[in-house]
């Protein structure tokens, strides 16, 4: 089945199931898109005020940390974050996030701010933003608290009849069941949608080219971007003049003017430059980079014909907690005696294959796969210690180990009916949940075989 050339670009050239798609677009409205954050402990943001909330954290102020529920609608985070903490007269790195959350949505996470009170929240008004205290807590947020995320999807536009569009959905979720879920690749927000060049910024900062990075990060134009912000970028490309640039460039493109107001004073300064933006949106890149590379292991081990729940001699395997999170740090490489009982475990659901987001401290897969990557690797003209990022060591690479599955939990095809305005077309309602770090695109993407991701919606 033929793979649109865009997720090529991202290193997705494959599906893991062999089904027709339903088609269709998602994010026709923000509203279509829904994401409610799932913590370890089982506590839940939800977008409507429960009428009783848990309780998480203690009620009086001594602990650090307030806890709260940001709710966001179509707000990148790192942006809400920032605007945020300026109202609240705070510094970026005192609130803290369990994960990232899809800007085109609206979406409930927690987040903790430290050395907060209750009554500080008042401050707050942004438009489309909320924040819900729930208690003071004693320590700061970080991923390692998350679990996943519930998703509530509305696909539009769909041309099938609901019988068709029932009997797909069926077919591919029934084929995904039989891997284990879906293959566990960085879906497209990871890259940049509608301008997927944050992988190609990661490289450049991996090879030392800092100028490159910022050029690409500023001037690279593309189609599906508004108008105005590509003939800015286009301007710049051909005249290299940064305080022009800082005219031109439209006030929604927050990092970009960051970066140009800096380079207006110093304009050889490009690592300056990227120490404007976030340290979380600084390490982005090079971890975009790692993801690309993942992907590229990834689509090459089912073009290849290894199974996603079958481990070959030379795979890393690990263990799988009872919440379904896979314990990257416990890995082991199946061997010739050892890989039937790792398969074993894999079938009864305690094991997982997994594959290297290669970096400083994190090596090649052994045996046929581990080839496969380090041929990959030597296509790009990338060597592991290049990840060490001499000029800002923060955002260096270490890497890790990343599961080839990811477990779909609690799937539902909640309806099917009439578009409003347009009885022709269909649209279907789904929610699932994902565990920390996969990704919704890439479910729905399977289950919709898009031509052209980008007016789909991803």
């Amino acid at each position: 089945m033929l793979v649109p050339r865009i997720e090529k670009l991202l290193g997705i050239d494959v599906y893991a199931t062999e089904t027709h798609g339903i088609g269709g677009v998602i994010r026709q409205s923000v509203d279509d898109f829904i994401v409610e954050e799932v913590l370890v402990d089982g506590s839940k943001a939800k977008i409507e005020k429960a009428a009783e909330s848990r309780v998480l954290g203690a009620s009086h102020s001594k602990q650090r940390y307030l806890l709260c529920v940001l709710v966001k609608r179509n707000w990148d985070t790192f942006i809400a974050i920032k605007n945020i903490a300026k109202q609240l007269g705070r510094s970026q790195k005192q609130v803290h996030i369990a994960g990232i959350k899809d800007a085109k949505a609206v979406t409930a996470q927690h987040i903790t701010i430290e050395h907060a009170l209750m009554e500080d929240l008042a401050k707050v008004n942004v438009k489309d933003i909320e924040i819900r205290p729930v208690g003071y807590v004693r320590d700061k947020l970080s991923p390692y608290y998350l679990l996943g995320n519930n998703f509530t999807i509305k696909i539009k536009a769909i041309n099938h009849l609901e019988s068709t569009i029932e009997k797909r959905v069926t077919e591919t979720t029934r084929e995904l069941e039989t891997f284990g879920g879906i293959p566990n690749y960085f879906g497209h927000q990871r890259f940049g949608t509608t301008r997927p060049i944050t992988h190609a910024v990661g490289k450049a900062i991996v090879e030392g080219d800092f100028e490159e990075a910022a050029m690409l990060f500023l001037a690279k134009p593309s189609v599906h971007e508004h108008p105005s912000s590509r003939q800015a970028r286009r301007e710049l490309q051909s005249t290299q003049d940064f305080k022009q640039a800082l005219q031109n460039f439209p006030k929604q493109l927050r990092y970009e003017r960051l970066m140009l107001s800096h380079l207006v004073e110093r304009p050889e300064d490009f690592v300056g430059a990227f120490r404007q933006l976030p340290i979380k949106l600084q390490a982005l890149f090079v971890q975009a980079y790692q993801s690309y590379l993942f992907n590229r292991f990834l689509s090459e081990r089912v073009k290849n014909g290894f199974s996603l729940n079958k481990a070959e001699v030379g795979d890393y395997v690990v263990n799988v907690e009872r919440s379904g999170l896979p314990m990257v740090n416990t890995a082991k490489i199946a061997s010739a005696e050892t890989v039937a009982e790792a398969n074993d475990l894999i079938k009864a659901g305690r094991m997982r294959v997994a594959l290297p987001l290669i970096g400083l401290k994190q090596r090649f897969s052994r045996g046929a796969m581990g080839q496969i990557e380090k041929q990959i690797l030597e296509e790009e003209g990338i060597k592991t210690e290049s990840f060490r990022v001499n000029a800002i060591p923060k955002i260096s690479g270490r890497g890790v180990l990343r599961a080839v599955v990811a477990p779909v939990k609690g799937f539902k095809l909640q309806g099917i009916s009439a578009c409003a305005g347009n009885h022709g077309e269909r649209e279907a309602d789904l929610s699932f949940m994902l565990l920390r770090g996969s990704y919704a695109t890439v479910l729905l993407r399977e289950i919709m075989k898009p031509r052209n991701p980008i007016s789909s919606g991803f």
